[in-house]
């Protein structure tokens, strides 16, 4: 009979463990607060295609858009680099604020092949009180013929000892 109450035991507390995590699955990630990053942002001037590695020249729109609903956030820096790490252009001259929910764009034309497939952009914001974190996307875009493509990539935030 002790095996038996053991086991049941062993049973309930398997179970309250399963609702617990399962409780806390559905319950989604809390939101993350913070008063600046460094972000990196992959994009791509041109992809390759075909077994003769063929450049797909794209259109790549970087998107910085303020999530939160109360507070601006300013954008130090949006700089943009090609393959080898060059900097080719800073899109921003001064500091730039975000009013809440407020989004801009920086584009890079598909005729312009410079950043190459692993061009990036630097973006850095801050903000005088903690905020939801932006969301820093880049959209690239593109046609030849009849052929067209299209694909997302999101920013990563990096430690950046020399911004």
């Amino acid at each position: 009979m002790k095996m038996k109450a053991k086991t049941s035991a062993a049973i309930i507390v398997a179970a309250a463990c399963a609702l617990f995590a399962l409780q806390q699955a559905q319950a989604g990630p809390e939101a993350v607060l913070s008063k600046g990053q460094t972000l990196y942002v992959p994009v791509y001037s041109h992809i390759y295609s075909g077994n003769k590695e063929r450049p797909f020249d794209l259109t790549v729109t970087v998107s910085i858009r303020n999530t939160d609903p109360k507070f601006p956030v300013t954008v130090m820096y949006a700089d943009f680099y090609n393959s080898e790490g060059k900097l080719l252009k800073k899109f921003i001259e001064a500091p730039r604020e975000l009013k809440p929910l407020e989004s801009i764009r920086y584009v890079i034309g598909e005729s312009d092949r410079s950043g190459g497939s692993g061009a990036n952009f630097l973006i850095g914001w801050k903000s005088e009180q903690p905020v939801n974190l932006p969301v820093v996307e880049s959209v690239m875009i593109g046609t030849q013929g009849q052929q067209g493509i299209s694909f997302t990539s999101q920013a990563r935030p990096i430690d950046l000892h020399d911004k």
